[in-house]
């Protein structure tokens, strides 16, 4: 009984409502966590197979791609900007029952729909993969690519559960289970990658023989532990769950007039990747894989940086949206807009100038290929991170739809110079470059018009002005980038993560120093807090000595 009331309690306190600042910290940590684990999911299969057995890496990622799109066009990020706004109107007006009717509807319906698109996935798993993600792969890589995305198709309906619930939590302040989520999912891929791999034997019964298709029966557990994280996370919040679909709910009707516009700007940007896919599959063995691990790389700050501060900030933009408060809903954008900003500069920098360092952790020795592309990459790194930001300006104004045009043609412009450079003998960097390029024109285009669109000036003197001086702070670490590399070079013994992770760090920290200090010298709001926390640590340690 005690121990039920403990687990209660500590629940309890877990599901309390979080501060921005403090939801925005516990984003980035978990994301940080996340992306630790990543890079070591990524290490142990890029070890085991990217070398010895490329066709099979190649054919495990061919296996993913299916079931991602069908899961960001149908739920994913979609749901969440389109829920939580109508969500939040309910609970603010006091009018419960309707808001638990509307989640119950939303769970419902995108398990259905989720489920059916699983199927069709399993059934038609063979031509997707010879025709669509992996026309370049060998026989051997063709149906075990198959297999795997048969296996991995059950995804999309796992993660639409886990998305709606979590979207609900999000909604009124809840951040903790959100975001074990992530975490939970690398961890159950690595068991698959460390115990399934191994083959499942119980009681000395066989029940599967082992190989890398362990690794795709860790994903689905990886799913199944996102689900059970994200039913915890209910506990509390009073959620009156009925196994219908209120299709007359106002809210409801709200949120699925939303979506369409919203799923289908995921889906178009999920086009790329798949068209990406289809290319780096021709390109020779381990070529697919090798842009899939540069993409994810760069992936990894941006969700670090450019989701984790948006996600912590949006439900603040929809609450000022719908106050009709305008001078507050700018301040607030450009506070969250000058953040990322700031760290995302220096991020990008550093990835350029230490990619080598940074292949070399999810890869012993490190991968030339993989580097070229991370190294085409790094403007989307600061660019994604500013569109989430930018896209969540119009969400919380419940306009999905301009963000879905803009995105058809920079997702447009990216697949017709992926095509274009492919066909120029680029190789995989070209695939690269064509994406930073769409994502700096997609994040622009969209900055322009919510500019336009503001009541009162969105980017005045002062954001542009501290724009600048983050830009020759950026100057400043890609400098001392460039000279930490050259002092601390990658040597070619350097082929654990322990003998790459020390240099790495000091050209990391020398580069953020420096661009800290120059932030200070010119002013720069941002680097208050920093300062602040810097000078605190100092003093206190000195008058503890003194003491």
């Amino acid at each position: 009984m005690k121990r039920k009331l403990k687990f209660r309690s500590v629940v309890a306190l877990a599901n309390s409502k979080l501060s921005i600042k403090f939801a925005a910290t516990l984003l980035s940590f978990s994301t940080l966590i996340s992306a630790l684990l990543g890079i070591f999911r990524d290490r142990l299969l890029n070890s085991y197979y990217l070398d010895t057995y490329p066709t099979g890496i190649d054919a495990y990622t061919a296996a993913f791609t299916v079931p991602d799109f069908m899961f960001f066009i149908l739920t994913s990020g979609a749901l969440a900007v389109s829920f939580i706004p109508v969500f939040n109107q309910r609970l603010a007006s006091g009018n419960k029952k309707s808001a638990w009717e509307l989640s119950s509807s939303v769970v419902n319906l995108f398990a259905l729909v989720t489920l059916i698109a699983s199927i069709l996935i399993m059934i038609f798993a063979d031509p997707l993969i010879r025709y669509v993600v992996g026309p370049g792969l060998d026989e051997s890589g063709t149906i075990l690519a198959i297999n795997m995305m048969r296996v991995i198709a059950i995804n999309p309906f796992l993660f639409s559960i886990s998305t709606v619930l979590t979207s609900m939590q999000q909604a009124v302040g809840r951040f903790v289970f959100y975001s074990l989520a992530p975490a939970l999912y690398n961890i159950g891929i690595l068991i698959g990658i460390t115990v399934f791999t191994n083959g499942i034997n119980i009681f000395g019964i066989q029940f599967f023989e082992g190989g890398i298709m362990g690794v795709a029966l860790g994903v689905v557990l990886g799913a199944v532990l996102q689900v059970i994280v994200s039913l915890i996370g209910l506990f509390g919040l009073g959620f009156d769950y009925e196994f219908k679909i209120y299709w007359k709910n106002h809210g409801f009707r709200s949120v699925l007039k939303l979506l369409p516009a919203r799923s289908l700007d995921q889906g178009i940007d999920y086009v790329s990747g798949i068209v990406n896919t289809n290319l780096s599959s021709r390109m020779g063995a381990g070529a697919l894989r090798s842009y899939q691990q540069a993409n994810t790389l760069h992936t990894m700050p941006v969700s670090l940086i450019g989701v984790a501060i948006s996600t912590a900030f949006f439900p603040k933009l929809t609450e000022e949206t719908d106050e009709n408060n305008a001078e507050e809903f700018n301040n607030t954008f450009r506070k969250a807009l000058r953040t990322i900003v700031w760290i995302s500069l220096p991020v990008s920098v550093i990835a350029f100038f230490a990619r080598g360092y940074i292949v070399n952790f999810i890869k012993n020795g490190g991968d030339p290929t993989i580097a070229s592309i991370l190294a085409a990459l790094v403007i989307a790194i600061f660019a994604q991170s500013v569109f989430h930001i930018a896209s969540r300006g119009f969400y919380a104004r419940q306009d999905t739809r301009t963000p879905f045009i803009v995105s058809i043609i920079s997702i447009g412009l990216s697949i017709v110079l992926s095509i274009a450079f492919s066909a120029s003998g680029w190789g995989p960097d070209g695939l690269g470059w064509a994406q930073s390029i769409g994502a700096v024109v997609e994040m622009f285009i969209l900055l322009g018009i919510l500019n336009r669109r503001s009541q009162n000036k969105l980017f005045n003197k002062e954001f542009w002005t501290a724009s600048w001086k983050m830009a020759l702070s950026a100057v400043a670490a890609g400098v001392a980038a460039y000279i930490a590399t050259k002092l601390f070079p990658l040597l070619a013994t350097d082929n654990s993560f322990l003998a790459t992770f020390p240099k790495f760090a000091i050209i990391s920290s020398f580069s953020f120093v420096i661009y800290i200090l120059a932030s200070y010298l010119l002013d720069l709001d941002e680097v208050g807090p920093v300062m602040k926390y810097v000078n605190k640590a100092v003093f206190r340690n000195l008058t503890e000595k003194k003491d």
